[in-house]
């Protein structure tokens, strides 16, 4: 053995590592390729189950020592009234407060002693209660979730002691000038829609709600068909069907009078709303087109322009040498803090945007290369452009499943979005098989001549008129 061994640093150990480096280049790629390829064909099988009363259960099991379960219901601030906004966001807080079987105190000690965590979050069309815990506590998790969805207390000092916090909550949200910002482009966008509802709803609301209107939206919208118990983790499927059966099978399937809630069709309106507010020390400025419902196949070939356009933060590292044309161009001419694309999507539309943070002297620069990269989408996309999308978007789809939490979000959008789970390896397939021109002819279908939604919130006197904004959105092409 001694004897085929050298020195990297001598002549006969550079001429071998020369001859050999072609070969095992070409193995590290093709063991790298595979390995890729493995891991979406070895990802475990999504199992969804059916109760009786419309129920659905949907698990993986990845034989973790942990696992997280959770309720996803299909309900949001888009089934809200005027009257009645902040419903969901006040029922998430209500969450924590105890059930009718177990007291605050009781509720808090008993998940403190399983070292689990309980949580709950609000969006536009969804609303989740969620549970990570040892594997082994799957049934107390699962009993704990059922409590506090269908035995909540709801006592009026704990309805009037949480709104004092909700409130409290919005004024610190308030100064979240990135949140406010997108508020406001849902409002403009989606005005006179109940997409337009913000999620913790008016201050007048939460001051006004009462344990009756809690009730109410409740019995209205908490119905067994509308729900999933999804987990993953160290969790057995038959199992988890069976817990679902003995704590889930008295969710009722019925609605009062057959008055089943139908979700009114939203409508995009391509229109802008300015907050100037020269005190503030940055500008807060979203653009954005209707998008893709979740269940259109133009889906991925917006989530692949989104990932061209990127992000760009000035605290991050990269300059000049970032793959995206607008990051680097605005690290090299200091036109933003920081810049992100997104791609919102929601059951019947969606908002296809970017939002940047800049200083009130560049925000008509950020604003002008920014519509030009969206023009360069329609028009110029080349196929190297795609292929580097297209690993950014694997790499990405792949990160965000690190973890029992975030693969059971996963199953629960997913199910409530598509009816079904969608694998890694069909996300995959589909990733593939879009090319360069797909990118451009879905993009001029969305963006190219369309009217945007614009909301901009801080010191934005440089931010062009409406009809300017509007007039970038096409080239004079002959």
């Amino acid at each position: 053995m001694a004897a085929t061994m050298y020195r990297a640093g001598s002549a006969v150990g550079k001429a071998l590592a020369r001859a050999r480096r072609p070969a095992l280049v070409s193995l590290q790629r093709s063991q790298g390729t595979m390995s890729y390829a493995q891991t979406l064909v070895s990802m475990p099988e999504t199992k969804v189950t059916t109760l009786e009363n419309g129920l659905r259960v949907a698990s993986e099991d990845s034989d973790q020592p942990t696992c997280t379960v959770g309720l996803w219901i299909d309900v949001g601030s888009r089934y809200e009234t005027e009257k009645n906004n902040g419903c969901g966001y006040f029922l998430e807080h209500m969450a924590f407060k105890g059930t009718k079987q177990r007291p605050q105190a009781a509720l808090e000690q008993e998940v403190e002693s399983m070292g689990a965590h309980l949580n709950a979050y609000t969006s536009r069309e969804q609303t989740a209660y969620y549970m990570k815990a040892m594997a082994s506590d799957l049934p107390k998790a699962v009993a704990i979730l059922a409590d506090v969805v269908q035995n909540g207390s709801l006592g009026d000092s704990e309805v009037e002691r949480e709104r004092d916090v909700i409130l409290r909550e919005m004024e610190e949200i308030e100064s979240c000038l990135q949140d406010v910002c997108f508020d406001y482009l849902h409002a403009t966008a989606f005005q006179g829609t109940p997409l337009s509802h913000t999620i913790l709803g008016p201050t007048d609301n939460a001051k006004s709600l009462t344990r009756k209107d809690l009730v109410e939206y409740i019995n209205t919208h908490y119905k067994a068909p509308r729900m999933v118990l999804a987990a993953a983790g160290g969790v057995n499927h038959n199992d988890l069907v069976s817990l679902a059966r003995q704590h889930f099978s008295g969710v009722s399937f019925e609605y009062e009078g057959d008055a089943i809630p139908v979700l009114a069709p939203c409508r995009f309106t391509g229109s802008d709303i300015r907050v100037r507010d020269d005190a503030l020390p940055l500008a807060h400025v979203a653009i954005a087109v209707e998008g893709a419902r979740w269940a259109s196949p133009d889906i991925i070939p917006l989530m692949l322009a989104s990932t061209l356009i990127g992000s760009y933060d000035v605290t991050h590292g990269g300059g000049k040498n970032l793959s995206s044309n607008l990051a680097r161009l605005s690290a090299e001419d200091k036109l933003c803090h920081s810049f992100q694309s997104f791609n919102t999507c929601y059951s019947d539309t969606g908002l296809f945007g970017m939002h940047f943070i800049t200083d009130k002297h560049n925000v008509e620069d950020m604003l002008h290369f920014a519509q030009r990269e969206w023009m360069l989408l329609c028009t110029s996309v080349t196929e190297s452009d795609v292929v580097r999308a297209k690993n950014a978007l694997k790499t990405s789809l792949i990160a965000q499943l690190d973890g029992t939490t975030p693969a059971c979000e996963d199953i629960g959008r997913h199910i409530l979005s598509y009816g079904r789970r969608i694998s890694l390896a069909e996300w995959d397939a589909r990733i593939d098989a879009i090319d360069a021109k797909t990118i451009r002819d879905v993009c001029s279908k969305y963006i190219y001549d369309k009217c945007p939604a614009v909301a901009a919130v801080g010191p934005i006197e440089q931010l062009p008129d409406y009809n300017r904004i509007r007039s970038a959105m096409y080239w004079l092409r002959f």
